[in-house]
């Protein structure tokens, strides 16, 4: 199993920037909009989400800029995980009783996990 990354929130690009650019060192990639067709199915917010991703040598941050909306941290924080054979882990998660969501978006399906807690893990 590999990190790919971690999904938080902040309230604005400019503390975001500050964080993560010019106190953690970390590059900041092209911001990106989450349509709010799928900030809908994934997080259950009903709002688009302006998205920022973060990166240095081995760490990536997916930062989702909430702004004055009433956009629940809990509802958006997730951690990425990257898997050996997804077929298998869904086999798994069905034995156990993991929530599944898959979210089409294009022409493939986003995997996301809940935990028994309802923490959120994306899954590639």
């Amino acid at each position: 199993m590999i990190l790919r990354h971690v999904a938080l929130t902040c309230s604005s690009e400019r503390k975001s920037d500050r964080f993560y650019n010019n106190l953690l060192g970390l590059e900041k990639l092209e911001p990106k909009i989450l349509p709010k067709r799928l900030a809908k199915a994934i997080f259950d917010v009903d709002s688009e989400l302006l998205m920022i991703n973060y990166r240095g040598e081995d760490v990536h941050f997916e930062i989702f800029i909430t702004g004055n909306s009433k956009c629940s941290a809990k509802a958006i924080g997730h951690v990425c995980i990257e898997i050996d054979n997804l077929e298998v882990f869904l086999k798994k998660c069905d034995g156990l009783v993991v929530e599944v969501l898959r979210i089409p978006k294009g022409d493939r399906l986003l995997t996301f996990i809940r935990d028994f807690d309802g923490n959120l893990f994306e899954i590639k």
